[in-house]
């Protein structure tokens, strides 16, 4: 098993999709240093990129191709400047030259020189081959990667696999399954959280988490202020409608606001009826992938697809539940989140392409409703069961995305998601942990099982359901 840090599991990244945009574009920047490494780059007249299964698939509807020429160019997707990424791709696809990593201009076609396969290779259903040729046409350097999902690659040698393990054997409490974090908690007299963040001091220094999480907290709710006051159509050719922009006026905030953080404080002085609540939760999760749609910012938690869920909760208990919350707070929730996360990731999945949107949705619910649980003052028994009430009641869910696209069924899917969260999180509180049938670790066995029995067009492929019931015709 690998080591997974919190922060592997909460990425910032540019949407639409973690395992279709994010993987690839990371994937990109890998082979720039392996060609650096094999003393190759300067010799590079020309690049080919093959796409294959789900990457193919969905490719145009996820943006792959833009993310790999993004990833080819030398673009950071953590601090690219959004805006600017129209003006790369199109410089690209005006003069077919690309600046290899920003240094290098070589010959590139779009067209011609990113290849659609439909075809699955064995090892993983998101593979891509990045080729490099020489002024002769003459192969210099091929490696192929996989986007195995939340923006995770790896080559089918797993070279990074040693690296971890080696990690893995610092942390004080190495944990794969869910039995082991529990049995932590209990020898330790710990939360979660408590336990979560020694692992995470074995790898950072106090100052560097800190850092790290404000900057997430930061991305996540400048994501949700930005979705709520965004109004139009999403790009990609559904001419779907922002609803968080309609919704979020609707519910009428009375306090005049200039920035997010003011924001923040004037939801928290709005009408709080059970509806209103609802409302809220949704519009939060709506905003952050309508964002995602359009290639914004968002942070993966756990995907791209499903990043809505996690700041939705969180937000949910800031401007709802506890007024006086602060970084703390955020910290802890973000902490129990990211490590239930990474069980699941180490044991099953967080990919759609090889599990479904059990494996997006699914996962970030659990994510969220342990989380919030514990926030709530639940015990790390009580947390357990909240990720498993939230997971158990997403088995099954397909990925089968309307023309490729991160927008129907998936936006509304995170609403969906982030309030199946906090009922979970609800009833794990009057939840008796002697009397509980399932355990985490069973569900998430029951998750994988169900992922391999998973038809492949229900995965993330656009060739069955929603997908092809409902055409661009319809819409």
């Amino acid at each position: 098993m690998e080591c997974i840090s919190v922060f592997d599991m909460l990425k910032i990244g540019v949407g639409p999709s973690s395992s279709h945009t994010l993987g690839p574009w990371r994937a990109g920047e890998r082979w720039i240093y392996e060609l650096k490494s094999d003393d190759v780059f300067s010799q590079i007249a020309n690049v080919k990129v093959d796409l294959y299964g789900s990457l193919s698939l969905t490719g145009k509807g996820h943006a792959t191709d833009l993310a790999s020429m993004l990833g080819l160019s030398g673009s950071d997707p953590e601090y690219i400047p959004t805006d600017t990424i129209d003006i790369i791709i199109a410089s690209i696809n005006n003069t077919h030259k690309l600046v290899l990593n920003n240094e290098r201009i070589i010959n590139f076609n779009p067209e011609t020189d990113i290849v659609y396969n439909k075809s699955f290779l064995p090892f993983h259903a998101n593979g891509m081959t990045f080729t490099a040729l020489n002024d002769q046409n003459e192969e210099l350097h091929q490696s192929t990667f996989y986007s195995i999902g939340g923006g995770f690659v790896v080559k089918e040698e797993r070279t990074v696999d040693k690296e971890n393990k080696e990690l893995k054997k610092e942390f004080p409490y190495p944990i794969d399954k869910a039995h082991e974090l529990l049995a932590f908690c209990i020898a330790e007299n710990k939360t979660i959280s408590e336990i979560v963040i020694e692992n995470e001091r074995s790898l950072r220094t106090d100052e560097e988490i800190d850092f790290e999480f404000n900057r997430i907290w930061d991305t996540m709710l400048e994501c949700m202020f930005i979705g709520c006051h965004t109004e139009g159509h999403l790009p990609g050719g559904l001419n779907v409608r922002r609803r968080a922009f309609d919704m979020h006026k609707k519910l009428n905030i009375e306090v005049p606001y200039v920035c997010s953080k003011e924001w923040m404080q004037s939801i928290r002085q709005s009408e709080v009826k059970f509806r209103q609540i609802l409302k809220w939760v949704s519009c939060f999760a709506l905003s952050v992938n309508e964002v995602n749609a359009s290639l914004g910012r968002v942070v993966t938690a756990p995907t791209n697809g499903s990043a809505g869920v996690i700041p939705a909760v969180l937000m949910y208990y800031l401007v709802i539940e506890n007024h006086d919350a602060g970084y703390d707070e955020i910290k802890q929730f973000l902490l129990v989140a990211g490590e239930i996360g990474s069980i699941f990731k180490k044991g099953a999945t967080i990919s759609a392409a090889m599990g479904g949107c059990q494996a997006e949705i699914g996962v970030s619910s659990a994510m969220a409703a342990a989380a919030l649980c514990e926030l709530l003052g639940g015990s790390p028994e009580q947390v357990m069961i909240a990720a498993e009430i939230a997971m158990e009641h997403h088995l099954g869910l397909t990925c089968d995305p309307i023309g490729g696209l991160v927008q129907i069924p998936c936006i509304e899917r995170n609403s969906m998601g982030a309030i199946k969260a906090i009922n979970a999180a609800e009833l794990a509180l009057e939840t008796d942990p002697k009397n509980v049938k399932v355990p985490l670790d069973k569900v998430v066995d029951t998750m994988w099982e169900t992922a391999k029995d998973m038809n492949t067009k229900y995965k993330e492929t656009s060739e069955g359901g929603l997908a092809v019931r409902v055409n661009l015709a319809d819409c």
